[in-house]
Protein backbone atom coordinates (compact mmCIF):
# COMPACT_ATOMS: atom_id res chain seq x y z
CA UNK A 1 0.00 0.00 0.00
CA UNK A 2 2.52 2.53 0.57
CA UNK A 3 4.41 1.79 -1.99
CA UNK A 4 1.06 2.73 -4.53
CA UNK A 5 0.92 5.52 -2.58
CA UNK A 6 4.52 6.81 -3.35
CA UNK A 7 3.94 5.72 -7.03
CA UNK A 8 0.60 7.48 -6.91
CA UNK A 9 2.07 10.88 -5.58
CA UNK A 10 4.92 10.80 -7.88
CA UNK A 11 2.64 10.06 -10.99
CA UNK A 12 0.00 12.78 -9.71
CA UNK A 13 1.62 14.92 -7.91
CA UNK A 14 -0.27 18.29 -8.79
CA UNK A 15 -3.61 17.04 -9.30
CA UNK A 16 -3.11 15.35 -5.92
CA UNK A 17 -1.92 18.70 -4.07
CA UNK A 18 -4.43 20.88 -6.41
CA UNK A 19 -7.68 18.37 -4.46
CA UNK A 20 -6.16 18.72 -1.02
CA UNK A 21 -5.65 22.64 -1.36
CA UNK A 22 -8.98 22.84 -2.97
CA UNK A 23 -11.06 20.50 -0.53
CA UNK A 24 -9.52 23.10 2.32
CA UNK A 25 -10.24 26.11 0.44
CA UNK A 26 -14.00 25.23 -0.06
CA UNK A 27 -14.17 23.71 3.53
CA UNK A 28 -12.81 26.60 5.38
CA UNK A 29 -14.05 29.52 3.28
CA UNK A 30 -17.76 27.75 3.24
CA UNK A 31 -17.37 27.83 7.09
CA UNK A 32 -16.01 31.49 7.14
CA UNK A 33 -19.06 32.71 4.55
CA UNK A 34 -21.85 31.03 6.41
CA UNK A 35 -21.07 32.16 9.65
CA UNK A 36 -19.81 35.73 8.79
CA UNK A 37 -22.27 36.70 5.77
CA UNK A 38 -24.96 34.19 5.74
CA UNK A 39 -25.24 34.25 9.68
CA UNK A 40 -26.13 38.10 9.75
CA UNK A 41 -28.04 37.78 7.05
CA UNK A 42 -30.29 35.38 8.63
CA UNK A 43 -30.19 37.41 11.62
CA UNK A 44 -32.39 40.22 9.70
CA UNK A 45 -35.51 37.38 9.16
CA UNK A 46 -38.62 36.77 11.40
CA UNK A 47 -37.72 33.90 13.72
CA UNK A 48 -40.20 31.77 12.02
CA UNK A 49 -38.06 32.21 8.98
CA UNK A 50 -34.44 32.26 10.51
CA UNK A 51 -34.56 28.66 11.94
CA UNK A 52 -35.55 27.22 8.70
CA UNK A 53 -33.48 28.92 6.45
CA UNK A 54 -30.16 28.58 8.68
CA UNK A 55 -31.17 24.49 8.56
CA UNK A 56 -31.28 24.22 5.33
CA UNK A 57 -28.09 26.58 4.55
CA UNK A 58 -25.97 24.43 6.63
CA UNK A 59 -27.40 21.44 5.23
CA UNK A 60 -26.61 22.68 1.59
CA UNK A 61 -22.89 23.58 3.42
CA UNK A 62 -22.32 19.85 4.85
CA UNK A 63 -23.45 18.50 1.55
CA UNK A 64 -20.91 20.28 -0.34
CA UNK A 65 -18.09 20.16 2.64
CA UNK A 66 -18.68 16.29 3.33
CA UNK A 67 -17.46 14.95 0.19
CA UNK A 68 -14.40 17.09 0.35
CA UNK A 69 -13.25 16.28 3.77
CA UNK A 70 -12.82 12.78 2.38
CA UNK A 71 -10.70 13.83 -0.44
CA UNK A 72 -8.71 16.08 2.15
CA UNK A 73 -7.83 13.20 4.06
CA UNK A 74 -7.53 10.66 1.23
CA UNK A 75 -4.61 13.27 -0.47
CA UNK A 76 -3.08 13.97 2.91
CA UNK A 77 -2.41 10.49 3.77
CA UNK A 78 -0.88 10.34 -0.03
CA UNK A 79 1.19 13.20 0.40
CA UNK A 80 2.18 12.50 3.74
CA UNK A 81 3.75 8.69 2.98
CA UNK A 82 4.25 10.50 -1.06
CA UNK A 83 6.39 12.90 0.64
CA UNK A 84 8.37 10.52 2.67
CA UNK A 85 8.45 12.34 5.91
CA UNK A 86 8.36 9.73 8.26
CA UNK A 87 11.46 7.56 5.72
CA UNK A 88 13.44 11.76 6.31
CA UNK A 89 12.91 10.88 10.37
CA UNK A 90 13.20 7.80 11.50
CA UNK A 91 14.98 4.47 10.33
CA UNK A 92 13.32 1.12 10.11
CA UNK A 93 13.47 0.72 13.85
CA UNK A 94 12.11 4.03 15.05
CA UNK A 95 15.67 5.82 16.06
CA UNK A 96 15.39 9.56 14.42
CA UNK A 97 17.71 10.04 11.68
CA UNK A 98 17.23 14.02 11.48
CA UNK A 99 16.20 15.93 14.07
CA UNK A 100 14.72 19.09 11.51
CA UNK A 101 13.41 16.08 9.66
CA UNK A 102 11.48 14.77 13.13
CA UNK A 103 10.10 18.02 13.80
CA UNK A 104 8.68 18.76 9.88
CA UNK A 105 6.82 14.68 10.37
CA UNK A 106 5.75 15.80 14.28
CA UNK A 107 3.99 19.03 12.18
CA UNK A 108 2.69 16.88 10.08
CA UNK A 109 0.86 14.80 12.50
CA UNK A 110 -0.25 18.15 14.36
CA UNK A 111 -1.99 19.03 10.94
CA UNK A 112 -3.56 15.84 10.78
CA UNK A 113 -4.82 16.10 14.24
CA UNK A 114 -6.18 19.28 12.91
CA UNK A 115 -8.17 18.21 10.32
CA UNK A 116 -9.16 14.85 12.54
CA UNK A 117 -11.02 17.06 15.27
CA UNK A 118 -12.06 19.40 12.46
CA UNK A 119 -13.95 16.52 10.82
CA UNK A 120 -15.35 14.93 13.56
CA UNK A 121 -16.50 18.15 14.67
CA UNK A 122 -18.31 18.22 11.41
CA UNK A 123 -19.74 14.98 12.01
CA UNK A 124 -21.17 16.69 15.15
CA UNK A 125 -22.60 19.57 13.23
CA UNK A 126 -24.35 17.53 11.45
CA UNK A 127 -25.65 15.52 13.63
CA UNK A 128 -26.88 18.28 15.72
CA UNK A 129 -28.63 20.23 12.22
CA UNK A 130 -30.52 17.11 11.76
CA UNK A 131 -31.63 17.18 15.03
CA UNK A 132 -32.56 20.73 14.70
CA UNK A 133 -34.01 19.63 11.11
CA UNK A 134 -35.97 17.24 13.45
CA UNK A 135 -37.42 19.87 16.42
CA UNK A 136 -38.38 22.28 13.79
CA UNK A 137 -40.42 19.83 11.86
CA UNK A 138 -42.42 18.76 15.17
CA UNK A 139 -42.74 22.96 15.73
CA UNK A 140 -39.98 22.99 18.74
CA UNK A 141 -38.74 26.35 17.52
CA UNK A 142 -36.67 26.63 21.20
CA UNK A 143 -35.35 23.59 21.18
CA UNK A 144 -34.23 23.70 16.94
CA UNK A 145 -32.77 27.84 18.45
CA UNK A 146 -30.24 25.68 20.86
CA UNK A 147 -29.48 22.92 18.15
CA UNK A 148 -28.62 25.60 15.94
CA UNK A 149 -26.93 28.36 17.92
CA UNK A 150 -23.99 25.68 19.21
CA UNK A 151 -23.13 25.28 15.60
CA UNK A 152 -23.14 29.22 15.30
CA UNK A 153 -21.66 30.33 18.53
CA UNK A 154 -19.14 27.42 18.73
CA UNK A 155 -18.93 24.62 16.63
CA UNK A 156 -18.17 26.54 13.05
CA UNK A 157 -15.39 29.25 14.66
CA UNK A 158 -13.54 26.51 16.02
CA UNK A 159 -13.65 24.49 12.89
CA UNK A 160 -12.20 27.88 11.18
CA UNK A 161 -9.81 28.49 13.80
CA UNK A 162 -8.33 25.32 13.40
CA UNK A 163 -9.18 25.19 9.56
CA UNK A 164 -7.16 27.91 9.36
CA UNK A 165 -4.14 26.76 11.55
CA UNK A 166 -3.92 23.88 9.32
CA UNK A 167 -3.60 25.76 6.36
CA UNK A 168 -0.89 27.52 7.32
CA UNK A 169 0.77 24.47 8.77
CA UNK A 170 0.66 23.39 5.21
CA UNK A 171 2.22 25.96 3.75
CA UNK A 172 4.93 25.54 6.59
CA UNK A 173 5.40 21.96 5.10
CA UNK A 174 5.61 22.90 1.57
CA UNK A 175 8.18 25.71 2.42
CA UNK A 176 10.24 23.23 5.28
CA UNK A 177 12.68 22.17 2.39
Amino acid sequence: MKDLMIQLFAEHRTLIVFLHVMSAVVWVGGMIAIRFAAHHSFAELEPAQRLPRTAHALKRLFAIVSPLVIILIITAVIMAVGLGFRAAAVDANGNVIDDYAMYIYNLVHLKEVLWMVMAVNLFAMILRRNKAQRLLESGDMEGAKKALGLIGKYMVPLNIILGIGAIFLGVALRNAY
